[in-house]
């Protein structure tokens, strides 16, 4: 089998043509990330626009590099859920536009359920069961994941995603958009012990997160409670890197804590871990020391299949096998932040 599948969720144009296996003959990203950093954040209505420039486009390369031709496709399949409602619905328009155009079945995907899945793109093994661990600008999750499509919510962010914590610690810093890969730089020459930033919730008998404190814990270290002009900062070179890396650490540890948590509350033995703050490099590190520690596997999709990209949408195959393909009714569902 040979499906076609489309990313718009946020801000990242993507197609991929996948084979069964599954096996990876096409893909393309176009970034919306220079339209966006101006305003330090995506923008819903910058974002829809450049999908729509963009999405043809990136189809048309994707099935370039596949070498095939639409005729050679056997579905289509889209991220529906969940998402930005204009990004979305450009992606769903246009898959649902080309399964008309073309003649294919439609396939609805779930985004939180692909990130997972992008831990089995580089695994030669069966990953599930698993806990799995969706760490994101959008998502800070933990699941239960029975199979590719049977996930069941154990907990998440209840005010910012790890990710937006990121990007808004550095727009206060002045550092380029996206935060997160500005913070991390900032942070590998820092003291991760310069700061002691809150773990919030951290040793509570649940798998909820939380970054706001945090992201206010940061604000009050650079100009004090009830002050919002972070203009006139004059940090060190040293005292930035000392404060990412303590800020970055009280992250991780948020993350590590509550990750082994899930693995022992389920009895599961592994973890897989998606979504674009997995790329990072110490979170990276730590899990892979918990899970010497502790004994658990441990799976994280590699770096360029962590931000949102259409290889991870081969979930879809999985989707296809299991509950069959969608009809041409099927619509967007941005909010359902569970997934489920």
């Amino acid at each position: 089998m040979i499906i076609l599948t489309i990313e718009s969720t946020c801000d990242e144009t993507a197609a991929a043509v996948i084979a069964s296996g599954p096996q990876v003959l096409g893909a393309a990203v176009a970034t919306q990330t220079e339209l966006h950093a101006r305003f330090q954040g995506v923008v819903p209505e910058v974002a829809a626009r450049a999908h729509v420039q963009r999405i043809l486009p990136v189809i048309d390369e994707a099935i370039r590099q596949a070498d095939i031709d639409p005729a050679d496709l056997d579905a289509i399949a889209v991220a529906n859920t969940p998402g930005l409602a204009g990004s979305l619905m450009v992606g769903l328009t246009a898959a649902k536009t080309l399964a008309v155009a073309w003649n294919k079945p439609l396939v609805a995907v779930n985004h939180l359920q692909a990130h997972i899945y992008a831990c089995q793109m580089s695994d030669p093994g069966e990953i599930y069961p698993c806990v799995g661990l969706i760490v994101s600008g959008g998502h800070t999750s933990l699941y239960a994941c029975h199979s590719a499509t049977e996930l069941d919510y154990l907990g998440g962010t209840i005010d910012d995603a790890a990710g937006e914590a990121f990007d808004k610690v550095g727009a206060m810093l002045g550092l380029p958009f996206p935060g997160g890969p500005s913070v991390s730089r900032a942070a590998a020459a820092g003291n991760p012990k310069a700061h002691d930033f809150p773990r919030s919730l951290v040793g509570e008998d649940h798998l909820n997160f939380s970054f706001s404190g945090l992201k206010t814990a940061v604000r009050y270290c650079l100009v004090g409670p009830g002050k919002q002009d972070f203009s006139q900062l004059d940090l060190s070179e040293q005292q930035l890197a000392d404060l990412c890396a303590s800020f970055e650490q009280a992250v991780v540890d948020c993350l590590v804590a509550k990750s082994r948590q899930a693995i022992r509350q389920t009895g599961f033995s592994k973890l897989c871990v998606g979504g674009g703050v997995a790329a990072n490099g110490r979170l990276r590190a730590a899990l892979a020391e918990a899970a010497d520690r502790d004994g658990f596997g441990l799976v994280i999709a590699p770096p360029d299949l962590c931000t949102d990209n259409a290889v991870m949408g081969a979930v879809a195959l999985e989707q296809i096998e299991r509950h069959g393909y969608d009809s041409l009714d099927v619509d967007i569902h941005p909010g359902l932040q569970r997934g489920y």
